[in-house]
């Protein structure tokens, strides 16, 4: 938004007083000027932020304004993502009894700011109340995901446990007059202040738990409870444990999830655009993680899905969101293979590079090792784990039969043997689901853990399940799978390429909202063919050659 576009308002009073606060308010429209203590004015949507925090550049001329670094996100988007609305649609359909508080449930850190309204007003969020969003409207608090207002709203009040999972973090009370907005910065002056508190009505007030892995364990610890045929509640399934995963790795004392997932600027900037002086150590708000997926659809299909950001901002979120996988999240590596009477045999060692599991977070996601090797003219000898043209995987059990999936191998022999790095949930009775509340456990999660995961001392909920449990080269920071190819009369050299490939979303998490009759459901199986043949990227590879002359 151009600030310039605003009406022109002054106040006089305030021009006598605060000249440059004057200044800068005379963009502001009355109808942005925050009008407490209606708890509905409680969270200001992020245009209004977009007022002071844009503009901000570097030397170099890159922009790092807040908002232009956080529209095109999946927090930004958190409300608008079309699969996780189809996913909301499926579990009030499988389980209607229960959809008012599902729906409820969902909202909290997909829609935070309108279940945080609905709950001062003793009432649940009903989702599909708000959808869809139209084109080009107004931000509105249910279409503002994980915005400005949520973030620097949440206190540090029991951050870090049990009683702030599932979202349940603590924001002042909505009917408070007084509000802050944490930050990690002290405001720079009083003019500064009270201009915040004018256009947003909330107070900037420096915290450091703004900095902290805590902060953002709120929403990335969930937990579901599951429902029975019958409609009664049963066990609790850890369905995304991406915060206790990384405090049970080295990385809780060496890096935080800001530190990785916002990216320093590495000079002094300012963070407004005016009454604000150069601050060290400030992070671009991109928020880069690993759906990559999801961004395509949105730019594909902006109108549909009421979509801010541009076309442009989400192109450059996808470009930055493959990048940095790429550079990130994993090393492959190749043992000097050897020719044993006709058997080539070797391994392929996956390092994680991340301080959690890989892949992490929703139960969709899958890495899995795509292996071939290949005579000096082209000629597949052996292929494992080929993506196919419609988001499957060639051999996996599970793409093929979801009443199947593939275990953990320590060793593959043949080409429908597919090594996938992956959780699979199971219900009551034992049976493969992608149901999260027919889910009461997991039959296999052998998520490649992060460096300092010991699998012997991890709770229940981020345990390793399956065959990955005694398997000794399956370890805090790697996974060892060997290789044992029949190359039959194939000539020397033999090329062998592996690449670890990762989808954001399992061939068979989608298939399986296929035939849910609802529209948004319909729609995201619609998007998911579209781009299906693109819905995996390759994180990291390794070459090697035998037989060479």
């Amino acid at each position: 938004m151009n600030v310039h576009t605003f009406p022109f308002r002054k106040p006089a009073s305030l021009t006598r007083r605060l000249p440059l606060l004057a200044a800068f308010l005379a963009c502001v429209p009355a109808s942005a000027r925050a009008q407490q203590p209606d708890p509905s004015h409680a969270f200001p949507t992020s245009d209004r932020c977009v007022i002071c925090h844009n503009g901000i550049k570097t030397a170099a001329g890159q922009d790092v304004s807040m908002g232009a670094a956080w529209r095109a996100t999946m927090m930004a988007n958190s409300s608008r993502d079309p699969y996780w609305q189809a996913s909301v649609r499926r579990e009030t359909l499988d389980h209607a009894d229960a959809a008012p508080a599902i729906e409820n449930t969902c909202a909290h850190c997909h829609m935070p700011l309108q279940r945080l309204i609905d709950k001062t007003a003793n009432q649940p969020t009903s989702v599909f109340t708000h959808l869809p969003f139209p084109a080009g409207a107004k931000p509105t608090v249910a279409a503002d995901g994980v915005s400005c207002a949520v973030c620097h709203q949440v206190q540090p009040v029991g951050l870090g446990t049990p009683a702030t999972y599932n979202g349940e973090f603590t924001v002042a009370p909505l009917t408070d007059a007084s509000r802050p907005a944490f930050g990690p910065y002290d405001p720079s002056s009083d003019q500064a202040s009270r201009a915040h508190v004018a256009i947003t009505g909330l107070a900037p007030v420096h915290s450091d738990h703004m900095r902290q892995a805590a902060l953002c364990g709120s929403c990335h610890t969930l937990y579901t409870t599951s429902i029975d045929a019958a409609g009664k509640s049963g066990p609790k399934l850890p369905e995304q444990m991406t915060f206790l995963e990384w405090e049970h790795s080295d990385y809780r004392d060496k890096q935080t999830c800001q530190q990785c997932h916002m990216p320093a600027v590495n000079e002094p900037v300012k963070i407004a655009m005016a009454m604000s002086q150069p601050r060290d150590g400030v992070r671009v708000h991109s928020f880069v993680g690993s759906n990559f997926e999801v961004p395509g659809m949105l730019k594909a299909h902006r109108d549909e899905l009421g979509v801010a950001a541009s076309a442009d901002d989400l192109d450059a979120a996808i470009a930055a969101t493959t990048a940095y996988l790429k550079a990130h999240a994993a090393k492959v590596s190749l043992d000097t293979p050897k020719l044993v009477n006709g058997e080539l045999q070797f391994a392929v060692k996956v390092e994680n590079l991340s301080g959690h599991k890989l892949p992490t977070s929703f139960p969709s996601r899958r890495a899995w090792l795509h292996v071939v090797v290949a005579t000096d003219d082209g000629k597949v000898v052996f292929e494992s784990g080929k993506l196919n043209p419609d988001g499957s995987i060639a051999g996996n059990a599970n793409d093929l039969d979801p009443t199947r999936y593939e275990p953990h191998f320590s060793l593959i022999r043949s080409s429908d043997q597919v090594q996938i790095f992956e959780p699979i949930l199971g219900d009551a009775a034992g049976h493969v689901t992608t149901g999260l509340l027919s889910a009461t456990r997991y039959l296999k999660d052998n998520r490649i853990l992060p460096a300092g995961f010991d699998k012997a001392s991890a709770t229940a909920d981020i345990a390793v399940y399956g065959d990955a449990a005694k398997d000794s080269e399956f370890t805090a920071g790697s996974a060892t799978t060997h290789y044992a190819v029949n190359t039959g009369k194939a000539a020397s050299p033999l090329h062998i390429t592996a690449e670890l490939l990762y989808q954001p979303i399992g061939y068979r998490w989608a298939q399986n909202l296929a035939p849910y009759k609802a529209a948004e459901p319909a729609q995201f199986s619609k998007y998911f063919s579209e781009s299906a043949a693109k819905s995996a990227v390759s994180l990291a590879h390794a070459d090697a050659t035998v037989g060479a002359h």
